[in-house]
């Protein structure tokens, strides 16, 4: 299974589902319109990394989404699947596309596919405290503020690090400054 270089933007849950069946990704979601400066701040940070390409419903709400994104991140790529191949009954969305489907909308937008690389390991949030420690929780959650991603436990700190192309240097100029130094 290829990887997708870039993160790619859902509306919900299933989505994730159905685009994780067909690539590995790093995937985000944005649980309807509902999302706020949170998620735009991730988003902005791995388009400057990584990139980014939204997939959403073919339909109202997701071309709103699509929309507000594009002006909130700028440069972000945009996946489109029919409404044919969203359409299960009378549900369309990226959830009922298979696999095959998503993959080819995701070609079609560009993404960069590339074999998995891992820059951090364990051993790296061993070593900043991140994990194993009594206080990796709570350093975990400076970090992650700091980093923009989010407060999690260290298998999905570890995953998020290596998805959002964050640069070694970046990771201990934070770690640095967490300790006062």
């Amino acid at each position: 299974m290829k990887k997708i270089r870039e993160i790619i933007v859902v509306e919900g849950r299933d989505d994730i589902t159905a685009v994780r069946s067909a690539v590995e990704a790093q995937v985000v979601q944005t649980r309807g319109y509902s999302y706020g400066k949170k998620l735009i701040d991730t988003l902005q940070l791995a388009q400057k990394n990584r990139g980014v390409i939204v997939l959403t419903d073919p339909d109202y709400m997701g071309e709103k989404i699509r929309k507000d994104l594009d002006k909130r991140v700028p440069g972000i790529k945009h996946a489109f699947i029919s409404t044919d191949l969203a359409l299960k009954g009378e549900n369309i969305g990226v959830e009922n596309a298979k696999p095959q489907a998503i993959i080819e909308a995701l070609e079609r937008a560009q993404a960069t596919l590339e074999e998995a690389e891992v820059e951090f390991t364990e051993k790296d949030l061993r070593a900043w405290g991140l994990s194993g420690g009594p206080q990796a929780n709570e350093r975990r959650k400076k970090l992650g503020k700091a980093l923009h991603l989010g407060q999690c436990n260290s298998k999905q700190f570890l995953k998020r690090l290596n998805a959002f192309g964050i640069s070694r240097e970046e990771v201990q100029e934070k770690v640095r400054k967490i300790d006062g130094q």
